[in-house]
């Protein structure tokens, strides 16, 4: 007994259907995305309202900027995009920052000497804060992070690298790579490293090694010590704490650089 075939009308019913399901479905999409443009518009307009409101509160307190900031994030708006429009003329962020970014480029201009280039978040905010005054608005380590990220238009001199629970900031234009950042990361409880350590802690052969640290030394970042015991450490002045809890002069630091 042969099965009967399905029948060109159940075929044409079934595409029908198919091509009913899909239009409505298409219907249901557009009306989610419209429905959620509407809703994004809104929450920008709230956003705008808020912002003009505590607008004094966002420029003076640090805090409140960085959940004000967060708050643009989640709609996809960012306040510090451009030095004109709605954002900058209602709560002078973008002049904000742009004096920031002009302080972090003086305080690593004037300390290059020192540490060739590499600075801790934490020495950057207390040179900053000096430099700034005591009846200046207030500025966070978060505020100095998003102006340094603001200078990467100007090339590849600033970057910032996280070393262990802080940040160093580079304003040199030196090339590091994964290799260089690791090294930096070994080197930050003790404030040096050597050729050894590496080679034990990163299971690197010898020229590799040698390599990094070179490197750092041709940059200015690294100082070599060819008298400590055991051998050669290659101390990283951005991370050698002690070296800022003394006032040294230029001619002092360039002394000390072997």
């Amino acid at each position: 007994m042969h099965r009967r075939g399905v029948g060109a009308g159940a075929v044409a019913k079934k595409k029908l259907a198919e091509a009913k399901y899909k239009e409505r479905g298409t219907v249901l999409a557009e009306d989610q995305l419209a429905q959620m443009s509407k809703q994004l518009d809104m929450f920008k307009t709230n956003l705008e309202e808020f912002a003009s409101k505590h607008k004094q509160e966002i420029r003076k307190s640090p805090e409140f900027r960085v959940q004000f900031q967060d708050m643009c994030a989640t709609i996809g708006v960012d306040p510090l995009a451009s030095g004109k429009g709605f954002w900058s003329e209602m709560l002078g962020v973008g002049d904000f920052y742009y004096e920031l970014g002009v302080q972090i480029i003086e305080v690593c201009l004037a300390l290059k000497h020192r540490n060739g280039g590499l600075i801790t978040l934490e020495e950057l905010h207390q040179q900053v804060l000096k430099g700034r005054g005591k009846f200046a608005q207030e500025v966070s380590q978060d505020d100095l992070l998003r102006a340094i990220k603001k200078l990467k238009v100007l090339g590849n001199g600033f970057g910032i690298i996280p070393v262990g629970g802080t940040y160093l900031v580079q304003s040199v234009p030196a090339e590091l790579n994964m290799d260089h950042t690791v090294v930096l990361q070994l080197a930050e409880k003790k404030g040096y490293v050597t050729v050894n350590e590496i080679r034990s802690s990163l299971k690197w052969e010898m020229e590799r090694a040698k390599q990094i640290l070179e490197h750092l030394l041709k940059e200015g970042m690294a100082w070599l010590d060819t008298q400590a015991a055991g051998e050669p450490q290659y101390w990283l002045p951005a991370l050698f704490t002690e070296l800022y809890s003394q006032e040294i002069t230029p001619e002092e630091a360039n002394e000390a650089i072997p």
